[in-house]
């Protein structure tokens, strides 16, 4: 039996890390049935109920270290987990787990992570030494390629494969018409989903949204629907931009698993987002998107697949929001056959991390029998 540990920001509740996990746990079973996965969680039990896997705390090293010891591989991913932009301490704690299964002998694949921007001379430096002894690096996009290599790590070689959601599998959209249904946003008017977050106090991006939204709703006599990807926090955000419209919109409260999540974004007619998984779930379902960014993740995903945020934000503007939908809109029937067609290279590129995980536990197993 191959037993992996899993590294990552699992277990707070955010959809679009449980969808990783989901995504991860769903790819590595197709492949291997009988793969046993312990999960670093910050809520173990929540973690164990969601995704049926084994999990420890993640402020238990104890439980941790006796997880590693029986491990044939900890996998540290998939997310943006080895920067120090959104949390300056993070970056040393999944360096710390790293460090510990180093020290116990245990090989390290960092899986589809995206990179960086790591600032600081302690920060590169740590990261050179604890980063550059893994056995295994995949990235999720050609920008956190870039900062393996300005970190001066070499060995071993980085592949560029994909984010780990890229490879779930589309879901019926039922589910979806329902939670519309109950929130009584269904029927026969164009629906468009927009993801928000909360960042750093800023104000300017709320209130662009809002006009841009109303402004949505006047020419594709389209409902407005916010959908929360963290709960409670993107409710509140949410609610605060909706109170500024001068058309009814839908603010959804509820917390969703990633199947919800999939099957609802697959209603959606357009997507507006700020989450990087919000346009990821657009992505896999074939609908067309619009991203803001906050961060490099959101741009180096839109490069990925051809497109470029609406702008960022901090500067942008109605009329550059409106400018990306209306083209979207014009576009969507042939959005959704490109999409297609790109989505089936880039969910092989996702199942890829998987593979490359497996492949790699059965070679170090037979080179030590």
């Amino acid at each position: 039996m191959n037993r992996i540990v899993v590294s990552g920001y699992y277990g707070s509740k955010n959809a679009g890390d449980e969808a990783m996990l989901a995504a991860m746990i769903e790819v590595l079973s197709d492949l291997d049935p009988q793969v046993n996965i312990t999960v670093i969680s910050t809520d173990p039990e929540d973690t164990k109920k969601r995704h049926g896997v084994q999990a420890v705390s993640w402020l238990s090293f104890g439980e941790i270290s006796s997880a590693l010891r029986h491990a044939d591989l900890l996998v540290s991913g998939g997310g943006s987990l080895l920067q120090n932009v959104t949390s300056g301490r993070s970056l040393y704690y999944y360096l710390g787990v790293i460090w510990l299964a180093e020290r116990l002998g245990v090989p390290v694949m960092l899986y589809a992570q995206g990179i960086g921007p790591v600032c600081g001379g302690l920060a590169r430096s740590l990261m050179r030494r604890i980063a550059g002894g893994v056995s295994l690096i995949t990235v999720r996009d050609h920008g956190s390629f870039d900062e393996i290599a300005s970190l001066g790590i070499t060995k071993p070689p980085t592949e560029v494969t994909a984010d780990p959601v890229l490879a779930i599998h589309p879901v019926d959209l039922g589910i979806g018409r329902g939670i519309l249904k109950k929130a009584k946003a269904d029927g026969a008017k164009p629906v468009i989903g927009i993801s928000v977050r909360e960042w750093r106090d800023w104000d300017h991006y709320k209130g662009v949204i809002a006009e841009a939204a109303d402004q949505m709703a006047r020419e594709l006599d389209a409902r407005i629907v916010f959908f929360p990807m963290q709960v409670p926090e993107d409710v509140k955000t949410a609610e605060t931009i909706a109170e500024r419209m001068q058309t009814e919109a839908t603010v959804l409260k509820d917390e969703f698993t990633t199947s919800e999540l999939l099957s609802l974004v697959g209603n959606f007619d357009l997507l507006l987002g700020i989450r990087l998984h919000a346009l990821i779930f657009a992505g896999v379902m074939g609908v067309p998107m619009v991203g803001l960014s906050y961060d490099p993740k959101i741009d180096r995903f839109l490069s990925s697949i051809g497109e470029t945020a609406a702008g960022d934000l901090q500067g942008v503007t109605k009329d550059a929001v409106m400018k990306k939908m209306r083209e979207k809109w014009e576009e969507r029937a042939e959005f959704r056959k490109k999409n297609a067609e790109l989505l089936a290279e880039l969910r092989g590129l996702a199942a890829r991390n998987a593979e490359l995980a497996l492949e790699f536990i059965e070679k170090r197993k037979q080179k030590n029998k």
